[in-house]
């Protein structure tokens, strides 16, 4: 992986980094690598993640999926850090698109019209909650369930379930003999793609897993006490630096359509682990070029609050195109798609500085197994830079953890501190006529 922060300095924008910044940093990331490191040593809770590509079992996971590797299609069960991965490396990987569908979200018409729209003879299920009582998950699944037994297929025969080592979902695995495989203890979910949360789709769509972890690997090989030295810190440092001087949202924008769920990944990973006492970047997503002709024009004028950053694999397949029958189209003459985009690619990038606003630039090689789980590795280790130079507590979320509890009660029909907040809340409807 390859990150180039040119464009981010202050003699190119406003907010921008002074290199003397820069240099002054360097220092701190030194110190925050020798605690993350120490924290990997002791396999401390967060820091764990980090150890994944030398932990996880490709082998186990595939002997797992053996029984459902015939599968057409998988279909994930889960919510957040359960779901977010694999569907970012099945979207980048997969040979089929759509061959990797995601039940993510309980809005029923979606929930419906998924289902509707697969032959689930031919569709695994892979099922994702740590604690097998996640409201989400455990409603989606039983919802999933009911449909394979109304159409006649045997759903203990498609599922591979993973979960930790209590809770409803080891005791349904356990009671119909499911082939299971274990959450990672000390790891939080949105840092466990380069795990069995996040590995599952692709080792039963027979994407190359062994080359994800062997990507991830190279990523921790190339950590380094310097920011200078490692694309990942750099990247990590940048971002901090650009928040302090004001770039409080981060736009991350993929010159790949294959990487657009990525954007996705990227915005839970920064925005659950950095949202903290009052600071932490915003994550926006945008899609290259698609986004120029939309989101753009904010990025070069609107408040000089953004960092953009650009990712793009460097080599690509290639689509020719052909040639225009009309004199004003003559300059596409002889092109291709691929030098297209990465001419937009180009002249995006040049467009911010040349506004005197902040753009990263992270490239990898090419859309292959390896690429991309460098490309996860690197993100995550950057997110842990982040927090361990910003001094909050990245691998925990309790902001979340309320809205759980006031869903949980809200369903129970429990009267809480959270539904107390809920009843009260103040309200301005308009809209609404009242009854005479």
């Amino acid at each position: 992986m390859h990150v180039d922060i040119g464009a981010a300095l202050a003699s190119a924008a406003d907010p921008g980094v002074e290199r003397a910044t820069l240099d002054d940093l360097d220092e701190r990331v030194a110190a925050a690598h020798d605690r993350i490191e120490q924290g990997m040593d002791d396999d401390e809770f967060g820091y764990a993640s980090l150890n994944l590509p030398e932990v996880t079992d490709a082998a186990v996971i595939r002997d797992a999926v053996a029984p459902v590797a015939d599968a057409e299609s998988v279909i994930t069960v889960g919510i957040g850090g359960s779901a977010l991965g694999a569907k970012t490396i099945t979207e980048a990987l997969a040979d089929e698109p759509g061959s990797h569908v995601v039940l993510d979200n309980v809005d029923p018409e979606h929930v419906r019209r998924t289902l509707d729209g697969l032959s689930l003879a031919d569709t695994a299920i892979n099922v994702v909650s740590r604690s097998g009582t996640t409201a989400e998950t455990l409603a989606n699944f039983l919802v999933v369930r009911e449909a394979y037994e109304n159409r006649g297929v045997d759903w203990t025969e498609r599922i591979v379930v993973t979960t930790g080592e209590s809770g409803p979902l080891r005791a349904l695995a356990d009671q119909h003999d499911l082939p299971t495989l274990p959450v990672p203890e000390g790891v939080p979910g949105r840092f466990s793609a380069l795990s069995a949360v996040g590995l599952v789709p692709p080792a039963i769509l027979d994407i190359d897993i062994e080359g994800l972890l062997a990507g991830g690997r190279k990523a921790a090989d190339d950590l380094a006490p310097s920011l200078y030295d490692s694309p990942a810190y750099a990247y990590g440092a940048m971002t901090y630096a650009l928040e302090e001087a004001g770039a409080t949202v981060n736009a991350v924008m993929p010159y790949a359509e294959r990487l657009e769920s990525f954007g996705e990944w990227f915005a839970q990973l920064w925005a659950e682990s950095l949202g903290k006492d009052g600071r932490g970047q915003t994550p926006a997503r945008a899609l290259g070029a698609t986004d120029q002709h939309s989101q753009l024009q904010l990025y070069r004028a609107g408040h000089r609050d953004k960092v953009v950053t650009f990712v793009r694999p460097r080599e690509r397949a290639d689509v020719a195109i052909p040639n225009p029958d009309h004199e004003d189209l003559s300059y596409l003459a002889g092109t291709d798609l691929g030098g297209l985009i990465d001419a937009e690619y180009e002249a995006t990038v040049a467009s911010l500085p040349a506004a005197e606003r902040p753009a990263l630039e992270v490239e990898i090689d090419r859309l292959d197994a390896e690429s991309v789980g460098e490309l996860l590795y690197a993100m995550e280790a950057a997110c842990v830079l982040v927090g361990e130079l910003a001094d909050v507590e990245t691998f925990t979320q309790p902001a979340v953890e309320w809205g759980k509890n006031a869903t949980r009660a809200l369903i129970r029909g429990e009267a809480t501190d959270e539904t107390a907040v809920i009843d009260e809340r103040e309200r301005l409807r308009i809209g609404e006529t009242e009854s005479l």
